[in-house]
């Protein structure tokens, strides 16, 4: 089953006015996905039939049938979709020629073939930027940066006893906000790392992805400006676009976010910034002291609500990595962290900080698909927190280890390839000098899955990166990236 994403972003077709000034100027938009685009949702989409058109057509007809692909968006060129492909322009022809035989598609010159649903579905969802998270297997995965499970987790589940679950079993177990215990720890836990915060000012979440789909849901609406990194965090992407923002990316430097870029955007009156200057997802890289200073000076003065992404924050290579808190009024700045990064994935919890208005909205919110998380996992991560210095220590040791192991393989293997060297993070944004896009589907037939770098664009840029993950041991990564060549 495809990825449930976000819709393929509408663009103006056209528009029509009457000839006097009274007239409505109404636009019409389609939806035009793009190559990359739709190489994502697809997936691994070659095994789906006994030839490659066949299999490219059953793959193409689940996401219309599903409404992944909403209706009357116009599908890619041939000729484009197959050198993103990497497979003839016949096979692309001769799908698309079974969807429009069996009414799914329509085919008219000049105007590319447009989706036909045959069957009633919900609102079309795009991107496919988050396909590493399907569940469809593959032998090798490279596509997540997500780190395997700390050994300190299984030791926090091990002393979890009934003693720490009897003061909750009194109630109906449901917390939205969180259990008052966590929401003290985790207060606690910022204030010693240098931002004063109340548990009022916390609200819990099934991890940082829910906390990014909140504010995207919650703090903006429909048609909203929204500016981004770009690159940027590829969940945060897709969930400003599921929200029907309009994106606009504000290029990422090696000095952080373009104050001159983000100045021009300013003038638009954009309704939220959403940016990563602790430590960024995908390059790694963070903003410098001064750089992050000016940004607070720009976001200050033009009133603009800002969500600082830190959950990769735990995972700077030297020493802390600071935020804008000292830099920005509290009312307009709000945070999200995790403890995904530190303890496991699996466990799924993850945290807003936010002044306490904001945070009873976003409570309100989250009832609506929510009710609240685990107990047990919130209080399992109460306990992970007070060994919170122990986590940092030890995935430091990890990813500054691998790191060393990681570019030593692909200097063997790739060593063409370019990249910079991250201050923290789980990934390396290496440019490999090709469309990455086809070097991802041509790993698929190799079984191992690849993040190429339009997913983390608003414009499908970065068309030759890719963000590799560091954590993986040379003997098991050098055959993988082997397979590649």
């Amino acid at each position: 089953m495809p990825a449930i994403v976000a819709p393929p972003r509408a663009r103006p077709l056209g528009q029509f006015a009457g000839s006097g000034p009274n007239w409505l100027v109404k636009e019409v938009y389609v939806h035009r996905v793009t190559p990359a685009e739709l190489v994502r949702l697809l997936g691994a989409w070659r095994g789906g039939g006994p030839t490659l058109p066949a299999a490219l057509a059953a793959t193409l007809a689940e996401l219309v049938d599903s409404a992944v692909l909403p209706e009357a968006a116009v599908l890619p060129a041939q000729r484009p979709l197959a050198r993103a492909l990497g497979v003839s322009r016949g096979t692309v022809t001769s799908a698309y020629d079974q969807l429009t035989a069996g009414g799914r598609l329509t085919a008219e010159a000049g105007s590319g073939s447009r989706v036909r649903r045959r069957q009633p579905g919900g609102p079309g969802v795009p991107g496919g930027r988050l396909v590493s998270f399907t569940g469809a297997a593959a032998p090798a995965d490279l596509s997540s940066g997500a780190l395997p499970g700390s050994a300190l987790t299984a030791d926090g589940l091990a002393a979890l006893g009934p003693a720490d679950l009897e003061p909750y079993l009194g109630t109906d177990g449901y917390f939205p906000a969180g259990i008052p215990r966590l929401r003290a720890t985790i207060a606690r836990l910022l204030t010693d790392d240098g931002v004063p915060t109340t548990p009022e000012q916390v609200l819990v979440t099934a991890g940082a992805q829910q906390a990014v789909w909140l504010v995207a849901n919650t703090l903006v609406t429909a048609g909203d400006l929204v500016v981004v990194e770009e690159p940027s965090y590829r969940g945060a992407l897709e969930a400003f676009a599921g929200a029907g923002t309009r994106l606009r990316g504000i290029r990422w430097t090696g000095d952080g976010i373009d104050r001159d870029q983000l100045q021009a955007a300013l003038r638009r009156s954009p309704a939220l910034l959403y940016c990563q200057p602790s430590v960024h997802n995908p390059t790694g890289e963070r903003m410098p002291a001064a750089a992050r200073r000016e940004l607070g000076k720009l976001i200050t003065a033009a009133g603009l609500r800002t969500v600082e992404d830190r959950s990769s924050a735990d995972l700077a290579f030297r020493g802390p990595a600071p935020g804008l808190a000292a830099h920005v009024p509290p009312e307009l700045l709000v945070s999200i962290g995790t403890a995904s990064k530190l303890f496991w994935g699996g466990v799924r919890i993850g945290w807003i900080r936010a002044d306490a208005p904001t945070v009873a909205r976003l409570t309100e919110a989250r009832k609506a698909i929510d009710l609240g998380c685990s107990v047990v996992d919130q209080l399992l991560v109460a306990g992970l927190l007070r060994r919170v210095a122990q986590a940092r220590e030890a995935r430091r040791a990890l990813l500054a280890a691998r790191w060393e192991s990681t570019v030593d393989v692909l200097g063997r293997v790739f060593p063409h390839w370019r990249w910079t060297t991250p201050a923290g993070g789980t990934g390396l944004w290496a440019d490999t000098g090709e469309d990455a896009v086809r070097l991802a589907q041509r790993a698929l037939t190799a079984g191992v899955k690849l993040a190429p770098g339009p997913a983390f664009s608003v414009y499908d840029g970065f068309r030759t990166h890719l963000r590799l993950p560091l954590w993986h041991a040379p003997r098991d990564l050098e055959p993988v990236l082997a397979s590649l060549r």
